[in-house]
This record gives C-alpha cells, structure tokens and sequence, in this order.
C-alpha cells in the first residue's frame, strides 16, 4: 500500500536471484521519504533466464508487485549484480576531453575478457586528492526499447548528477597527482537489453541502471568518506565491496549466502529447511539452544561462512596491498545480515568495527512503521539506494 500522496517520486527496483524488491521515495524538505515498498520471494535470476518463457515470468512478478504495492511512478531505476559487472581502475595521463572516450575505450581492452563491441561500457573519474569534483561520463536518460538510436546511446552506469563536464577543454588535476584515476565498469550488452525487455513488460520505464554497489554506497554510507567494506550477504550470493569515498573501487562475488547456511543447519541436524530457517533467525552465533545444542548450530553455521570469512580476507589484504591503506570498518547487509551475533562474530575475526547497515537511516518514514521497516531493511538495502539516485 502507498503510505503518502506524492508528487514526484522516484523507483529502485532490485532484482535478486531469490526475490524481488521495490522501495518507492519522493522529495520531502530535502530529504528521501518512504511513499511505499514492497518484495516477493520468487525465483528471479534474471543474469541466466535468457528464455522468453523465464523473463515472462520476472516481468509478470514485477508487475504484480507493482501493483501490490501502489507504486505512482512508471519511471524506475535498477541494478546489475555485482557478479554480473566489469569493474577496473585505470590510470590516464591529462588530455583534452574529446579524447577521454577514445583513450578510456583504448585502455579498456586491456581489462575487459570481451569484446567492447558486445559491452556496455561506461565510467567515472575518480575524485582528485584535493577532493575536487571531475567529469564523469555522459549519462542517459528517457530511452525507449523500440527506439534504435536510443538503444545504440543506452549506457547503463549512471553515476549520479555530476555528470557535465567543466567548461576548460584539458582535464585538470591536483598538483600532487601526476594522472587520472578513472573507474572502468562494464556489463555484456545483451544483459542490458534484457533489463530493458523485462520492465518494459512490466509496464515500466528503465531509466537507468548502474552496479549494486554504488546502490548499497548511497543507501549505507551517504556522505561518509571512510574506507568501508560492504558485506551483502544474499540468500544464494554474497557480494564484498570496498567503498572509499563513497565509492566503490573493489568488488567481489562469491556463490555462498544464507541458503547454504540453512541447509548446512538441516544437513547437520537431520531437519527440514523451514525449521533450519527458524533455527538459524533465533539463535544465530553464539545463542544457546535448550539442550545444549547451539554449539552444533554455531559451528556449523561458522563452517558455512568460512568460503566468505576467506573471501573478505582476500579483499581485505588486495585492497591493503593495491592501494597501502586499511579498511575502517564494516558494515553487514543482505537478508541474513541480521543472523544473530554475526556482526560481534565480525568484529573480533577482522578487528574491526562491524554493524549492521541501516538503510533507513536517511530516509523519513511514519515511526509506527519502525518495527516493520528496522526487520527487513537490510534486504531493501539496494532498492532503496537505487530509489535515492536522483535525491540530493
């Protein structure tokens, strides 16, 4: 249901392997303010449905979604998984900027494994020591699916408003930096005109899309310029992000989320799933169930989190050994991020600080919705910093 009249509002669509997620915002003296949300557990993975028959379906879950939840606008915004995106940085010496597409282009091939001609490419320039704002590349708006020239212009990584490029015709840096520092993100072509087939069935516009992990930057960190990583930990993927500056410049994808960890629950305790599920919610790491046998649950629970404990080791020592800095803290989002204890289990495996991420955190919604809203943020997470793009 809509819990607000609203004027003009903006839409964030996540698209998951295992459900999908809307959060609907609009402008309220400055800020985000909740207008309606809405999620349905529905196999969704939309990076292998490549049938008409299996993207039917996501459109017509979308759209009935859509409808459930009253969203006003037919204008959305959406993310690509992290898994399924291209993400490098490059270095370029000062040009004029006639020639930045070309050079970024030229560099390009170096990182991508496919062709650039089957690639969406686009790309930011990374702010400069001094913490100057520089061009980002030409973003994209109003497309339509049955427009060609729309669909040769569709460039799916909008980086957000500061995207025209300053009036001097040589890009300037900080005296202290000797070349550009330009993020590089790419997605295969075909993946986007899904995206574009897919909500248009559903009675949507597509007005931009962009990675995950400029989503959970925006809906978790805001303006916060520390060095964070970004543990999203899904029901089949977990994605680990290092934002510096509110941006993410590292990113990693594992196949491990909480659905391994309840089956590993019901493996080891000879259960159903549903009751796996429920173990795992209320007692977590560390809790201790009637009988004595919590220590089962806490050690197979650890067993299933050590492939992404591993992974945020890598991440952790690439990140430290690339750019000789440290990550800050951490923060935890994704449905199983409320796992009970997980974020103290964290904190004392890395020697970090480590909480959960509040999406809400900045956005103005009825209080009494709090309970609600405080229990299923985390998996709103990317909806709502899609929804938040446009929001200054």
């Amino acid at each position: 249901m809509g819990f607000f009249k609203t004027k003009e509002s903006f839409l964030g669509v996540d698209i998951g392997t295992a459900s999908i997620k809307l959060v609907e915002l609009e402008v309220w003296s400055g800020k985000p303010k909740l207008v309606t949300y809405g999620y349905i557990d529905i196999f969704s993975d939309i990076i292998n449905s490549k049938s008409e028959e299996a993207q039917q379906k996501i459109a017509f879950s979308l759209r009935k979604l859509v409808e459930k939840s009253g969203v006003k606008t037919q204008m959305a915004i959406a993310a690509l998984p992290t898994f399924s995106v291209f993400n490098s940085i490059i270095s370029l010496p000062a040009m004029p900027e006639k020639d930045l597409a070309g050079a970024v282009r030229w560099e390009a091939k170096k990182y991508v494994p496919l062709p650039l001609e089957e690639m969406a490419l686009d790309w930011k320039i990374i702010k400069d020591g001094s913490g100057a704002e520089v061009p980002v590349a030409n973003s994209y708006k109003n497309l339509d699916l049955d427009d060609e020239t729309s669909k040769k212009r569709f460039k799916p990584f909008d980086f957000g408003k500061n995207d025209n490029p300053k009036p001097n015709n040589l890009l300037t840096l900080n005296k202290k930096e000797q070349s550009l520092r330009v993020l590089v993100t790419a997605a295969p072509q075909n993946l986007v005109n899904r995206y574009l087939k897919i909500f248009k069935a559903a009675g949507l516009k597509l007005m931009s899309l962009e990675t995950e992990s400029f989503a959970l930057a925006r809906s978790l960190i805001g303006l916060d310029q520390s060095t964070v990583l970004i543990v999203d930990i899904g029901s089949i993927t977990s994605d680990i992000c290092v934002i510096k500056q509110a941006i993410p410049i590292l990113n990693r994808s594992i196949d491990i989320g909480g659905l391994n960890i309840s089956r590993a629950i019901a493996d080891s305790l000879k259960i159903d799933m549903d009751r796996a599920e429920q173990f795992k919610r209320d007692f977590g790491l560390g809790e201790r169930m009637p009988g004595g046998a919590s220590t089962g649950v806490n050690k197979t629970i650890s067993a299933a989190l050590a492939p992404i404990i591993n992974e945020i080791k890598y991440v952790l020592d690439l990140y430290q050994s690339q750019e000789n800095q440290v990550v800050e803290k951490i923060i935890l989002s994704g449905g199983s991020a409320l796992l009970p204890n997980l974020d103290r289990y964290f904190q004392e495996l890395f020697n970090k600080p480590t909480v959960i991420g509040n999406p809400w955190d900045r956005v103005v919604y009825p209080q009494e919705l709090k309970p609600a809203l405080d229990e299923i943020g985390s998996r709103l997470s990317v909806a709502i910093g899609l929804a938040m793009r446009d929001i200054h």
